[in-house]
């Protein structure tokens, strides 16, 4: 199995009052709330904390894109990327994604992971998301009836251009371009390994599966909610005729670990309910624009969890999130987060890995407020004692065809420039 390290990179300093004063996180976030000089401290820690999880030997380290909010302050993930590439040697970068329906024209991304990939020796993965209606239809004003058109036809140019032998035309709905030739390609042919990012639509399943690229469900209330979008998945997965391999799947898990339950309970306290009463703190009238959910999708009842959460938190969602006890000991019970001694963690990821059939693990070792000291101890006491516990998993059986080859495992080498100074 594939242990891999995921940041959302939050705002840690929302007010206590955030909820009751402030409308939402994301979209109209209040821009007095936004200190400069914090957050300069805030993303350098958060990079230490990336290239420590990278260090301590994690698989790979996870990037996001979100726009206006205080949930994640990552526009770019190809920015913060960069910074790993040149700062880690061997875990996989995983760029979860490029929200391919917001890029004019869309071969920036082409070329912009094509040049991640180089620098890194062949380590990017290329996660393609559609967008949450935040980020598409809010934040950059895309018309939500046509997001998902634009994002295919992004999908569909940019891997011509990773992969056309010569410059060619394009003359597509949304993108008219001439002469098009992204002239840096990936070291990975014919193109890095690609995860799709989704929250359960019937349409992203479907594509997934045809186009051979690898289903991935960040969710965050964790497992047990999970396993009905994961069921839905692994249905299609088997009624288009394909392997139900674990390693064709992707999860993401929040956890917290300690020397026992109750002490991960006292640490990682503050920060979960941080991040549960704050973070997912959205108004609902940003969450659901029409058209944005296909109609098989609304059929199914697959609406988004950042609705879910919105309707929650406004006493509006009368299902099992409103339910939930809003406090540590709430999220726990109902398995939002994963939390214990290395041995219960490790044994409560094995049954979820299992239950879900998912072979690429991300867990969410900082969230919240949580700050550098205690996100790196999280991260150290799960490297050494949880991790050497699930790396077997699935790999007796399966093969991994969703993951980077880099180039020294392809027999060939990069050097380091020397770099001789003059006595």
């Amino acid at each position: 199995m594939k242990l891999l390290w995921f940041h959302l990179m939050p705002y840690t300093k929302l007010p206590d009052d955030f909820a009751s004063k402030h409308p939402s996180v994301w979209v109209d976030v209040d821009r007095d709330l936004f200190d400069p000089a914090e957050a300069h401290r805030m993303y350098n820690d958060f990079l230490d904390e990336m290239e420590f999880a990278a260090e301590c030997g994690f698989d790979g380290v996870c990037v996001n894109e979100h726009h206006s909010n205080a949930y994640g302050m990552m526009p770019s993930p190809n920015l913060i990327a960069a910074t790993m590439a040149r700062r880690t040697r061997d875990a996989a970068l995983c760029l979860m994604g490029n929200s391919l329906a917001l890029y004019n024209p869309p071969t920036r991304v082409a070329e912009e992971m094509a040049m991640l990939d180089i620098i890194s020796g062949g380590r990017v993965i290329a996660g393609f998301p559609v967008g949450s209606p935040m980020d598409t239809c809010y934040a950059y004003s895309q018309n939500p009836s046509m997001v998902r058109d634009r994002y295919h036809e992004a999908h569909d140019l940019i891997m011509k251009a990773w992969q056309a032998d010569k410059p060619f035309d394009w003359n597509g709905r949304f993108n008219k371009m001439r002469d098009v030739n992204v002239w840096q390609r990936p070291i990975q042919r014919p193109h890095p390994p690609v995860w799709i990012p989704g929250g359960g639509s019937i349409e992203t399943w479907e594509w997934a599966v045809k186009s051979n690229y690898l289903y991935c469900y960040l969710s965050y209330y964790g497992y047990k909610l999970a396993l009905r979008t994961m069921d839905g998945y692994w249905n299609k997965v088997r009624e288009l005729g394909e392997e139900p391999n674990p390693f064709r799947a992707g999860f993401l898990q929040f956890v917290g670990v300690a020397n026992s339950k109750q002490e991960a309970i006292d640490l990682y306290r503050e920060p979960a309910e941080y991040f549960y009463n704050r973070c997912l703190h959205v108004d609902p009238r940003f969450t659901g624009p029409p058209g944005y959910l296909s109609e098989n999708s609304i059929r199914a009842n697959l609406g988004s969890q950042v609705a879910a959460a919105a309707s929650a938190a406004q006493d509006r969602y009368a299902g099992v999130l409103s339910r939930v006890k809003r406090d540590m000991e709430g999220f726990v019970d109902k398995g939002y987060l994963v939390v214990g001694s290395p041995d219960e963690v490790a044994d409560q990821l094995r049954k979820c890995a299992t239950e879900l059939n998912v072979g690429n693990f991300m867990v969410l070792l900082h969230f919240g407020n949580m700050d550098k000291q205690l996100a790196m101890y999280n991260t150290e006491l799960f490297a050494k004692k949880v991790a050497p516990q699930l790396k077997d998993l699935f790999e007796d059986k399966w093969e991994n065809h969703w993951w980077p080859k880099p180039l020294q495992q392809a027999g060939r080498q990069y050097p380091r420039a020397e770099v001789k100074v003059a006595s």
